[in-house]
C-alpha cells in the first residue's frame, strides 16, 4: 500500500474505535427527564415531597445586550420552593446592574439582588471572583442548592424544577446542562454544533454520568450545585485561577466525593450571537492554548491528531480517486463516512440538515488554526483576553469544546 493508504487506514482504525469504544459520545440522549404529575394527579416518581430552597447566581460583565433576553426567564421560573436570584455585576461599564434592576421591576417574579464584588483579587479570574461574591451572599440565605448560570443563558419556566428534581431523585451533587447554543447565522451553523461534538468526544457524557465514572466535566453556563458539596470542595477558592472554570469545578466536586451528571439541554438556550467567523475565532482562540496547559508538546500532539483523524480521510479519498490509489480512496472514504455518520445526531439536535455532516473536516481545520492562533497570542502576551481583562495563566480542560460551555471564564 502507498504511504497515503497507510495513513488513511490508521485514520479509519481510529474512527472505528471512536465509534464503538469512546462511550458512544456521538449519541445525544443524555437529557434531563421532564417533571410530570402522577397518573392520579399526585406526586410522580422523581418529584420531591418538599422542594428545597435554591439561590440562582449570575455573574455578569457588560451583558446589557443579552440580559433582556435571559434575566426575565430566570425571574419567571415556575419553581414550587423558595428561590431567588443574585446577579453579580462584575465591573460592567454598560449599565448591566441598573438594567437588571429595571428588568426585575418590569417583569416581577423571583426576588432579585444585584451586587458588585469590586476588582478581582490577585490570582482570581473575573468570573470566579464574581461567583465567590455571589455564592457567599447565597450561602447566607441557607439554600440547599445553588444554580450557577451565565448571563447569556435563557431558561424555560420549568428549567429549575427539572434540575432540582434530577439532583434529588438521583442523589447528584452537581447537575449540569450544556445549553443549546445559537445557530442562526451561517458561521454559527457551521462551527457551533461541531464544537459541542468535539467536547462530547473528549468527555463522553455517558462516562461522566455512569455509576463508576470514567470522565469528569461540566458545562459552566448551567450548573446546579449542592451547597454543602461546594463547601466541602472548597469552591470557588480551590479553582480561583482557572480560565476554563467548568471542568475545574467538576473535578473539584468529584475530588470531594460528589456525584456529577452532565447532558444536553432541551429547555436551556444561549442567546449570545456570534454573527461572524471573527467572533467565533476570538472566542476559541482566547482559551484553547490554556486548555492545552500552555504545553508546546500538547499543541503539537493536538495538531497531529486533528490532521490524522479529521483531515486525512477527505484528502486520502480525493487523492486516491484522482490517482487511482484504490486502497487510499477506500480507507479515506470509509473513515470520512464514519466521521460524518457520528456527527449526524448532533446536527439533528441542533435542527440542522444531516447533509452538513461531510463538512466536519473543514470545521476541524478551522479549529486547528484557532488553536495555533491561541498559542501565538499567548506567546505574544495577548492570551486569555476577554472584555478588557487579560489573564495569562491557569486553567485546565479539553481543547475546543469546553470553550462554549465556559464563555465567561475571565
Amino acid at each position: 500500500m502507498s504511504t497515503l493508504a497507510w495513513f488513511a487506514s490508521a485514520s479509519l482504525a481510529v474512527w472505528v474505535w471512536l465509534l464503538l469504544g469512546q462511550g458512544f459520545f456521538w449519541r445525544t440522549d443524555q437529557r434531563l427527564p421532564a417533571v410530570r404529575r402522577g397518573a392520579d394527579g399526585g406526586r410522580a416518581p422523581g418529584v420531591p415531597e418538599e422542594w428545597p430552597a435554591v439561590v440562582v447566581v449570575v455573574p455578569a460583565r457588560d451583558e446589557a445586550g443579552v440580559l433582556p433576553l435571559s434575566l426575565p426567564s430566570l425571574l419567571a421560573q415556575d419553581y414550587p420552593g423558595r428561590a431567588e436570584v443574585v446577579l453579580v455585576d462584575d465591573g460592567s461599564t454598560d449599565g448591566t446592574g441598573h438594567l437588571a434592576v429595571g428588568l426585575a421591576a418590569r417583569h416581577g417574579g423571583l426576588p432579585l439582588t444585584v451586587a458588585s464584588p469590586g476588582d478581582p483579587a490577585p490570582g482570581w479570574t473575573g468570573k470566579l471572583w464574581a461567583l465567590r461574591h455571589g455564592m457567599a451572599l447565597a450561602r447566607a440565605r441557607g439554600p440547599e442548592f445553588l444554580l450557577l448560570t451565565d448571563a447569556d443563558i435563557a431558561h424555560e419556566p420549568d428549567s429549575l424544577r427539572r434540575l432540582v428534581a434530577a439532583a434529588r431523585d438521583d442523589g447528584r451533587d452537581l447537575v449540569s446542562q450544556m445549553a443549546r447554543l445559537r445557530v442562526a447565522g451561517a458561521w454559527e451553523r457551521l462551527v457551533v454544533p461541531a464544537f459541542v461534538y468535539f467536547f462530547a468526544q473528549l468527555y463522553p457524557f455517558r462516562r461522566i454520568n455512569a455509576a463508576r465514572p470514567r470522565a469528569t466535566a461540566a458545562a459552566g453556563g448551567c450548573v446546579l450545585l449542592r451547597t454543602e458539596t461546594a463547601v466541602a470542595a472548597g469552591v470557588p477558592e480551590a479553582i480561583r485561577g482557572a480560565l476554563i472554570d467548568d471542568v475545574s469545578l467538576a473535578r473539584a466536586v468529584r475530588a470531594a466525593g460528589g456525584r456529577i451528571w452532565l447532558g444536553l439541554a432541551d429547555r436551556v438556550d444561549s442567546v449570545r450571537p456570534y454573527p461572524g467567523l471573527g467572533e467565533l475565532w476570538g472566542m476559541v482562540a482566547r482559551s484553547a492554548y490554556a486548555q492545552l496547559r500552555y504545553s508546546p508538546a500538547l499543541l503539537l500532539g493536538t495538531v497531529a491528531g486533528l490532521v490524522l483523524v479529521y483531515l486525512v480521510p477527505p484528502v486520502a479519498c480525493g487523492a486516491g480517486l484522482a490517482s487511482g490509489d484504490a486502497a487510499a480512496a477506500w480507507a479515506g472514504g470509509a473513515a470520512w463516512a464514519v466521521m460524518a455518520g457520528t456527527y449526524v445526531p448532533m446536527l439533528r439536535y441542533y435542527r440542522l440538515s444531516p447533509w452538513r455532516a461531510p463538512l466536519l473536516p473543514f470545521t476541524a481545520f478551522l479549529y486547528l488554526l484557532m488553536t495555533v492562533d491561541s498559542a501565538v497570542r499567548h506567546h505574544r502576551g495577548r492570551g486569555g483576553a476577554w472584555k478588557g481583562r487579560l489573564h495569562a495563566g491557569g486553567g485546565s480542560g479539553a481543547p475546543g469544546g469546553g470553550e462554549f460551555a465556559s464563555r465567561h471564564g475571565e
